[in-house]
């Protein structure tokens, strides 16, 4: 059963029109009659406010780090109030520096994510982290899709935290 925080979360998410209801592809390739777009809510100050806090109480790491777009107001929110810096991990190298990674490079690293489906995007960007010389082991996402991001990323030495899960949004 979801606790308090939780609900809060799942109403915030549902209350600013995050999660719609149609056919989607999903940046993983699949479909899916739902979507949740946390793009929506993390321009609000206090639902931001709301997940960072949230968030940072499963940051273990010497620093956060998280994939450009989605995340990355989500890490400059958990950086905010845990003073940890912070890492954004590029998709692509064609502009700016050349460079995938903004931030330092070092360290114990918990990623950041918006949402969880399949881990792929996770898994990418954790392994460029390890092959700089960063430890990842650790991701905290708002909402785990429960598509098999989880199992994916233990099986790579990654444990998975969710605020909230599919399950909590469908079926309550």
């Amino acid at each position: 059963m979801p606790d308090e925080t939780q609900r809060l979360i799942k109403e915030k998410l549902v209350g600013c029109g995050a999660i719609m209801k149609g056919d989607f592809t999903l940046s993983s390739g699949k479909r899916s009659d739902y979507y949740v777009d946390i793009k929506k809510c993390i321009t609000d100050p206090n639902i931001l406010g709301l997940l960072s806090s949230v968030i940072q109480r499963y940051v273990h790491g010497d620093a956060i780090a998280g994939v450009e777009l989605g995340a990355v107001p989500l890490i400059v929110g958990v950086s905010i109030l845990s003073g940890k810096r912070y890492i954004i991990v590029r998709k692509d190298r064609d502009h700016g520096t050349g460079s995938l990674f903004i931030g330092d490079v070092s360290g114990h690293i918990t990623m950041i994510e918006d949402v969880v489906t399949t881990g792929g995007s996770v898994l990418r960007a954790a392994n460029l982290l390890r092959e700089n010389g960063a430890t990842v082991d650790e991701c905290v996402c708002v909402v785990d899709r429960e598509e098999g991001g989880f199992e994916s990323l233990e099986k790579n030495g990654i444990k998975l935290h969710s605020l909230i899960t599919a399950s909590m949004i469908r079926h309550s």
